[in-house]
């Protein structure tokens, strides 16, 4: 597909490419850096505060009249457009100085995310995809990797709400119908590597839209089957499935209520 990018798109792609920067500046000087910590396993840092706000005056000078929904300082989600901001996807491995983190924006209207941007900064990508308009890695049209499809591999996320019992039998499942299993500890990162064709898909029962918004729709624009899942709890507990038609056939059967809700 050699669709340009739309007008939104681009200015969407510009801010997280400056944000990616920013969150880059403070990746290389992380031991001076202020942490805390919300729950177990869930950190966040002033660089995470530092991107999301400057994601949001950008937001405001562009796109004033849309809402706008943060990891780090909250927001509403309605009907009409509303921006998603994850700031720093993965803060645990960017505090640990792993290149497996991302900045990630996405675009919902009518509850559906329908604009992904996704920077991952350390290893110098950036994707973008707009519904039916296809995937740009940096700038330029991409077409995902379908090579090595023999080579089963999937990325599996966690959560601190996950059941554990349930998290073990579908890790079971999955391991006995011969499919290896990574976890990258960054929904982001596992949804661009599904993306790219570096694994088969991404498969996580419990997240938040957060997380969600910019990759699913990188991943849907790359050709694989997407599932989002929602529950009356709202956009912190959330679920996705993405990945190829074979490994969408190994997962539903152990995983029977993977429907959109």
């Amino acid at each position: 597909m050699n669709t340009p990018m739309s007008a939104r798109l681009a200015i969407a792609s510009q801010i997280v490419e400056r944000a990616a920067e920013l969150a880059l500046s403070h990746f290389n000087r992380r031991d001076e850096i202020n942490v805390s910590s919300k729950r177990p396993q869930d950190f966040v840092s002033e660089a995470d505060v530092a991107v999301e706000q400057f994601i949001r005056e950008q937001l405001q000078l562009h796109f004033p009249n849309d809402a706008v929904v943060g990891e780090e300082m909250g927001g509403q989600l309605g009907d009409s457009a509303c921006w998603v901001i994850d700031p720093i996807d993965g803060t645990s491995n960017f505090l640990r100085g792993s290149p497996l983190w991302g900045v990630s924006l996405g675009l919902v209207e009518q509850h559906q995310p329908v604009i992904g941007v996704v920077s991952l900064p350390v290893l110098n990508e950036h994707f973008a995809a707009e519904s039916g308009q296809g995937v740009f890695r940096n700038g330029q049209v991409f077409v995902r990797d379908s090579r090595f499809a023999e080579v089963q591999i999937l990325s599996l996320g966690d959560s601190s709400d996950d059941k554990l019992d349930e998290a073990v039998a579908f890790f079971y499942g999955l391991r006995a119908a011969n499919w290896s299993v990574h976890s990258y500890r960054c929904t982001t990162v596992g949804m661009i590597f599904a993306a790219k064709g570096m694994i088969d898909g991404h498969m996580q029962r419990r997240t938040t839209l957060w997380d969600i918004a910019g990759g699913a729709v990188i991943c849907q624009e790359a050709g694989l089957e997407t599932v989002i899942g929602s529950s009356e709890e709202g956009i912190r507990k959330m679920s996705v499935a993405s990945g190829t038609t074979a490994l969408m056939q190994t997962v539903k059967p152990l995983w029977p209520d993977l429907s959109p809700r």
